[in-house]
């Protein structure tokens, strides 16, 4: 008996190797595909991706879905350079242009607060002046006082945008071009229209609102101001969100950041609080604030402002130069209002001790000055916001809108006709004064019938006042009264004195 179990367990032994043996030798050539492979390693939800970025949910209820539903989806507020942000998460990102040295990259710290509900999208930008100082620490504050999981929508900050610049405090890139006059950017253009495109479409083109912070420039300083173009009624609701903060109207010049967000369907603003580096408490506060107020108004989070006095706004503006180099001495304050003939400050030459006054020749408020310093003939000291009639700046804007909408057919006619001309003339003769006479005939002709284009498009054009408009400003359908003729500025002063 003890013999026929040894016998059997001799056996069993045997069989069990042949079996393992067997299932390590390969039958045939397709099972030898892949034999000196790595093993594959079973997916997990564990592992590390690149181009994900896995985060903890902090909102339980997103646990929670429908069988079948993808929960990693759901949970997903925005994709932003390349990383999923969770909802109810506060991310840090970084941003490059993608086209610095090897090992010589300057990462773009990107603060994504991503709320627990969804909710539109805020953008806050800062130093695309890298002089700047104010906003970046506005940006701070704004961005770490948000409680995601108390958050509705997502609100990207991006304190640093020309870091070139802003390690070197100097206002521009390292090849003295204004980064703030290359937006939207071009990607096969110069350097900064580079840096532009690719910050533009990969951050700014996330935004549902943008608010771009600045400072004054060149030892100028400016009292906490919006700069909108009060012309877009989206824009005009967006500026009406920061409570008491002064609006100056304008659309920007091409190339700066706001111009190309709103061209884009972006309602956006800059805002202007400071001077450059320095940093400003009561500025910085006061921006905050503002910024808190366009939150809550968006819906984003529930902590009501406090009632603010009512927003002064200007559809104008002046500089006020002095005549005179020398030192410049201003005793009016920031934020003053002053009256037409008002002493603001002089100019005295230390040599001859010769001295000149700079007088107001508005009524208005000051909302840039310039610090005390040495001078030049010409130079911009006072920034004044003009104090005008706000229902017939606005039925102004209204008439220029509809007399643009006018004429619009009427140009494209004129244009058709002197194309057809020239094209024309040039077939018949090589003389370039030849096809200059052919074209201006032709303008001409078509212009005699410009009053019928213009009368059929008038005709088309039906005006929808707004209810409410009509209860706030009772007197805004009388006729505007006649008003003297006034001196057109020069449409580059802002560009020039006082550039964003």
């Amino acid at each position: 008996m003890r013999g026929l179990l040894i016998l059997l367990t001799s056996l069993g032994l045997t069989w069990s190797a042949s079996v393992y043996a067997d299932e390590q030798t390969p039958k045939s050539l397709d099972e030898t595909q892949g034999s000196n492979q790595l093993p594959a390693i079973e997916e997990s939800d564990d592992l590390f991706t690149p181009t994900r970025k896995k985060s903890v949910n902090v909102n339980s209820d997103f646990n929670q879905t429908e069988e079948g539903s993808d929960t990693e989806t759901d949970t997903v507020a925005i994709t932003l350079l390349g990383e999923d942000i969770l909802r109810g998460r506060f991310e840090r990102l970084y941003w490059t242009a993608g086209q610095a040295i090897a090992g010589l990259a300057m990462p773009t710290p990107v603060l994504v607060a991503a709320g627990a509900n969804p909710g539109p999208t805020l953008c806050l930008t800062a130093a695309v002046h890298g002089d700047e100082l104010n906003g970046v620490e506005t940006i701070r504050r704004v961005m770490f006082s948000l409680e995601s999981d108390k958050l509705q929508g997502i609100v990207i900050g991006v304190p640093i945008v020309n870091m070139h610049g802003f390690r070197r405090s100097s206002r521009y890139l390292p090849d003295r071009r204004d980064l703030n006059r290359y937006f939207p950017g071009d990607p096969k253009g110069s350097s900064a229209g580079r840096i532009a495109h690719s910050f533009f479409n990969e951050i700014i083109a996330h935004c549902d609102r943008l608010i771009d912070i600045h400072t004054g420039s060149f030892h100028r300083t400016n009292i906490t101001q919006l700069r909108s173009d009060l012309g877009k009624e989206s824009v005009k609701e967006f500026s009406k969100m920061f409570h008491d903060i002064t609006v100056l109207d304008g659309a920007g010049a091409s190339g700066t950041l706001r111009r190309a967000a709103v061209d884009a369907g972006i309602p956006a603003v800059t805002l202007e609080a400071g001077e450059p580096l320095r940093l400003q408490s009561r500025e910085v506060s006061e921006s905050v604030k503002g910024i808190r107020a366009v939150l809550y108004h968006m819906g984003m989070i529930a902590e009501k402002p406090n009632r603010a006095p009512k927003q002064a706004i200007f559809y104008k503006s002046t500089w006020l130069r002095a005549d005179q180099s020398g030192v410049f001495l201003t005793e009016a304050k920031l934020g003053q209002r002053v009256k037409k003939g008002d002493i603001l400050g002089s100019v005295t030459d230390p040599i001859t001790n010769r001295s000149s006054l700079i007088r107001s020749h508005v009524d208005g408020q000051i909302i840039g000055i310039a610090v005390n310093q040495m001078v030049m003939p010409g130079f911009a000291a006072y920034h004044v916001g003009i104090e005008t009639d706000e229902r017939k700046v606005a039925a102004e804007k209204v008439a220029d809108s509809v007399v643009a909408e006018a004429l619009e057919p009427v140009a494209e006619e004129l244009k058709e006709a002197a194309r057809e001309a020239a094209q024309s003339a040039a077939q018949q003769s090589n003389d370039p004064e030849a096809v200059n006479a052919a074209v201006r005939e032709a303008v001409k002709a078509a212009a005699k019938g410009a009053p019928k284009i213009v009368e059929e498009k008038a005709d088309g054009l039906t005006a929808e006042p707004k209810s409410s408009d009509n209860a706030d400003n009772p007197g805004a359908d009388k006729p505007a009264e006649k008003s003297k003729p006034k001196e057109v500025p020069n449409p580059r002063d802002e560009i020039e004195d006082h550039p964003e």
